[in-house]
């Protein structure tokens, strides 16, 4: 379980690696934190620190911060408004993953 959790942490970060290569970014600071996010949750399942639940979470809301930065490219131009609402959702992301990592649960 400990393999397939920190696998799949693993391909996630791989494939926000792989998609911010491809295209010309205009949101390099979203990017950086992001590569940055995924590191830290791969480090807390290989560590056990996160619960295959909490993973699942975490990974849901760094896949919403991919969408909502794609939405935020489609026209063309980021404006400072959606700049500021990515910061906004990577920050709480931000914390919910000290959060995770922090908390008394421990994967079995």
């Amino acid at each position: 379980m400990k393999k397939i959790l920190f696998s799949t942490a693993v391909f996630t970060a791989s494939m926000f690696l792989a998609a911010t290569g491809f295209s010309q970014t205009k949101t390099p600071g979203v990017t950086k934190r992001q590569e940055h996010q995924q590191e830290r949750i791969a480090n807390g399942v290989k560590d056990g620190e996160l619960t295959a639940k909490e993973t699942k979470h975490l990974e849901a809301r760094e896949e919403k911060i991919q969408a909502d930065k794609k939405e935020a490219k489609a026209d063309g131009k980021v404006t400072k408004k959606e700049r500021e609402k990515l910061q906004k959702e990577e920050n709480r992301t931000s914390r919910a993953i000290y959060h995770q990592k922090h908390d008394a649960q421990k994967r079995h």
